[in-house]
């Protein structure tokens, strides 16, 4: 049978044209140097690892949204890397092996076997940093102001940040003895923010009532800073692992206050991304007009572990590609290409090689080419005045 669309990609897989490319590879540059500046060192992991290693430590969603193959050469099971966090981890713990606090950054295309995010694209420009070897408030805050930086860059408005903590539902859980399936279940319905199903689960299971309050209450903290306020009430009596959580969650928020004085945080106890990897504060940028998170982050201290060393570590990511969409920023229209004519010619090759070190773009037209100057963006072109090949309007 003949096919026909050739041309046709597969659903969720983009390509750039020229006017879509050119500032995104611009975009691309300024915050790679944006990242320079704060420290972030640039790495470039491969496209393809072995999957046990692309997966270490990040839960059962990223192995849904892993495209596998068999490795011909050793047989073993590969992974298209559908998240460059895991890679980055690998890295500071296995290639660099410091002591001091690392800071990597990256930027490149993942793969996701299902459309993620609200572009619905499979092949997200994936962009982020990590910073390895530091536990503390201030190196979750230092990756906070980065994610802002890296939004206001990209020209997106009116953003606001979402904070919870995985540590204070795991520590409750832990509190309740709840066994791992009664966990699962208990996660997904404070997901659904489902509290009459959350309620109706509690009551079956055998705890005492300050218990059950605690984890059902965990539903309805969300809001502004006034929910740090009502979950320390909340969690008196319960153990320290929970209380810890939320006096770190505090601290985080005291010093974000001070350095994003003009970004709106907003409290949400129940949500818990990446709680099967995450190990403490989590994180997500909304912009008003949106329901759907445009970055992520948080803190994964135990993921290096696999790989000889458990630093701690925090980072955040995004689809850069996503950004441009959303962000407001105006690029300035390219200026157009000078037309050089296709004669053989020492002072005319001369003078090709001073305009592109200029920073123009010539063209050198080519012996019996069709279509129109036009069609090269040619608004300009070389001419012979008799003394000098001067540039000239068209």
């Amino acid at each position: 049978m003949k096919h026909t669309n050739r041309w046709l990609l597969p659903e969720g897989i983009e390509e750039l044209l020229p006017a879509q490319a050119v500032p995104l590879e611009q975009l691309r540059r300024e915050i790679l140097d944006l990242y320079r500046g704060w420290g972030y060192e640039l790495i470039l992991p491969p496209f393809i690892e072995y999957l046990d290693s692309l997966l270490t430590g990040t839960g059962h969603d990223l192995d849904l949204q892993t495209f596998k193959l068999i490795d011909q050469l050793s047989g073993r099971l590969l992974g298209l890397r559908a998240d460059m966090t895991p890679q980055a981890a690998r890295i500071d713990a296995h290639r660099l092996k410091r002591e001091a606090p690392t800071r990597l950054c990256y930027l490149g295309t993942v793969l996701h076997t299902l459309p993620d995010g609200f572009a619905g694209s499979r092949s997200p420009l994936q962009v982020g940093a990590e910073l390895f070897g530091h536990g503390g408030p201030e190196s979750d805050v230092e990756i906070l102001q980065l994610m802002v930086a890296t939004l206001a860059l990209t020209g997106v408005e009116d953003v606001y940040i979402d904070l919870g903590h995985v540590g204070i539902f795991r520590g409750l859980a832990q509190d309740a003895g709840l066994d791992a399936d009664q966990e699962t279940f208990l996660f997904d319905a404070l997901q659904r923010k489902a509290i009459p199903e959350i309620q109706t689960f509690l009551a079956q299971l055998d705890l005492s009532t300050a218990q059950r309050e605690r984890l059902a209450g965990l539903a309805s903290l969300n809001g502004d800073e006034e929910v740090l306020q009502h979950a320390g009430t909340l969690l008196e009596g319960s153990g320290k692992a929970a209380r810890a959580a939320l006096e770190n969650l505090q601290r985080i928020a005291a010093l974000a206050r001070q350095r994003l004085p003009g970004v709106p945080l907003h409290f949400d106890l129940a949500e818990l991304r990446g709680y099967q990897y995450q190990t403490g504060v989590v994180f997500a940028a909304f912009v008003a007009d949106r329901g759907q998170e445009i970055a992520r982050g948080g803190r994964y201290d135990e993921i290096g572990k696999v790989f000889g060393r458990a630093r701690p570590a925090t980072g955040f990511s995004t689809d850069l590609r996503s950004l441009m969409q959303l962000g407001s920023r105006e690029w300035p229209a390219a200026s157009g290409a000078i037309l050089a004519p296709e004669e053989q010619d020492a002072a005319l090759a001369e003078k090709v090689q001073q305009l592109r070190a200029q920073g123009e773009v010539v063209i050198q037209q080519l012996p019996g080419q069709q279509g129109s100057r036009w069609e090269m963006r040619c608004n300009r072109t070389l001419r012979w005045d008799g003394g000098d090949w001067v540039v000239e309007k068209i």
